[in-house]
């Protein structure tokens, strides 16, 4: 494991959303000041290019097919599109007096669909012969669209005469093909299965032939209302776990799209299986860990964060260097006795899952499941989903500001907002801090599309961490077999 220095980064918005990889993995993108993009080799963070934007740059995002990447300036209703392999072309969408609150690419990375002000409309915007698309009146909601996993459709969640509805559109000629009501009083989001809501833990999995046409929506925390519809807007299953309570906070399919996992604000979690949509697992987010056998929790290994001062040549050396006081250490320490009690602190549920820290997600293969409970901001839980038990449980000093999953590796990354790095695997975890960096505070991480670095993202600055592909667990060694003569 390797760090960069530390690079000052400007502008972005929340959740690291001004830092991007290309999805090939050979270039890396964020802003410098005052209003300038940079484009780094991601071996060495050499700058390839420099383009210059019109104002501060809140959102990157490159095209799928890493030939293009978009700047956003939402407060000047402003995107504009940059060419790698041509720095003297340059692209520009407005929106003007609609304003513009979100922009993201097409899967062909040859449109671009922005979102106006009070979700008046989304516009597609092709760079190929300049033409422009409209979807009137898309519903208010930060998950109310969704590109299937293969990009040959778009689905876009509506609410008409006080009715929700979803339509479904070609994304080859932008055309509605199919538009039907849903069962949702107030629908919060729409998801196809095999994708994801958070793009840092995309991955390269696609669904199976059964489940590459279902639908999830999903009511608002004031009802349990989870249901599933086919492309043809068949309900194929309605899920409530209860009544007369909040409900569901955040939903999340695995990478195969056989599972859906929701999560409630009844502090539990189901898994939803894709043949009969009913329910095979249900993980409980308890405050006490037994060695109660009969219970998915009993085995589970305690890490909990503990930050020691430096003493003798390490803190002689940190004052060398001109570091900051007091100097601490950080590591996992690992809890042996039972029963251990984890502390939760009194809070207004969130009215949605915000975007960072995800409330619950998958790693790439889906055998290990990531969640939060919302009024335990400093603990992750991690479930083994193959064997319906829980596997770890990582108990923080400070709040989670971020987690994501390795999208090639079983690896789990967190970060607290201070200068240190949080990661899980299997075989155990690690904690360090980032050298030379006293004043990072890390609040997003991004990985590499393989799996070969992560970017540790502050408000101000970033650093790369480079890091080598875990090693596989060490399997007994066979007996040896007698001969038969």
């Amino acid at each position: 494991m390797n760090f960069s220095e530390v690079l000052r980064v400007s502008g972005g918005g929340p959740g690291g959303a001004g830092v991007a990889w290309s999805p090939d993995g050979r270039l890396v993108a964020w802003p410098a000041a005052p209003a300038r993009l940079e484009v780094r080799d991601t071996a060495t963070l050499q700058v390839l290019v420099t383009f210059t934007c019109v104002d501060a740059i809140q959102e990157v995002e490159w095209a799928p097919d890493s030939c293009y990447l978009l700047t956003a300036c939402y407060k000047r209703g402003v995107v504009e599109v940059w060419a790698v392999g041509d720095p003297d072309w340059r692209g520009k969408v407005e929106e003007g007096a609609a304003g513009l609150v979100k922009a993201r690419w097409a899967p062909d990375s040859r449109h671009i669909l922005t979102t106006a002000e009070f979700y008046l409309q989304i516009s597609i915007w092709s760079l190929v012969n300049k033409s422009i698309a409209y979807i009137r009146q898309p519903k208010g909601v930060p998950q109310g669209v969704s590109f299937s996993p293969g990009g040959e459709y778009l689905v876009v969640a509506e609410r008409r005469e006080g009715k929700d509805s979803l339509s479904l559109f070609e994304t080859t000629s932008w055309q509605i093909v199919k538009n039907f009501p849903v069962c949702t009083k107030n629908l919060a989001g729409v998801l196809w299965a095999g994708s994801t809501t958070n793009p840092s833990t995309a991955t390269t999995s696609t669904p199976s032939a059964m489940t590459g046409g279902v639908l999830a929506v999903w009511d608002s925390p004031l009802q349990y209302l989870v249901a599933l519809y086919s492309m043809s807007g068949h309900c194929m299953a309605r899920f409530s776990a209860y009544e007369m309570a909040l409900g569901v906070w955040d939903v999340c399919w695995a990478p195969s799209g056989q599972f859906l996992a929701i999560t409630s604000f009844d502090n539990k979690i189901r898994l939803l299986n894709h043949l009969t949509w009913g329910v095979v697992a249900e993980f409980p987010h308890t405050t006490t860990i037994t060695t109660t056998s009969s219970t998915s929790t009993s085995s589970a290994t305690v890490y909990r964060e503990a930050k020691t001062p430096l003493t003798g040549y390490p803190a002689t050396l940190a004052c060398a260097r001109g570091l900051p006081t007091p100097l601490t250490s950080v590591a996992y320490h690992e809890e042996t006795s039972r029963p251990i009690t984890l502390a939760t602190q009194p809070s207004q549920p969130p009215a949605q899952a915000p975007r960072s820290p995800p409330a619950l997600a998958f790693s790439r293969d889906g055998r290990y499941l990531a969640t939060r409970r919302w009024d335990m901001p400093g603990v992750v839980w991690v479930w083994d989903v193959g064997r319906v038990c829980l596997k770890a449980v990582l108990v923080q000093e400070e709040a989670v500001k971020d987690m994501a999953w390795d999208p090639r590796h079983t690896r789990l990354a967190l970060c607290t907002g201070g200068p240190h790095l949080y990661l899980w695997t299997p075989l155990g975890t690690v904690a360090v801090t980032v050298p030379h960096a006293p004043h990072l505070c890390v609040s997003a991480l991004r990985w590499h599309p393989f799996g070969r670095s992560l970017i540790l993202n502050g408000k101000t600055h970033l650093s790369v961490c480079f890091l080598d592909p875990p090693r596989a667990p060490l399997q007994p060694p066979r007996p040896p077999q007698d001969s038969q003569g």
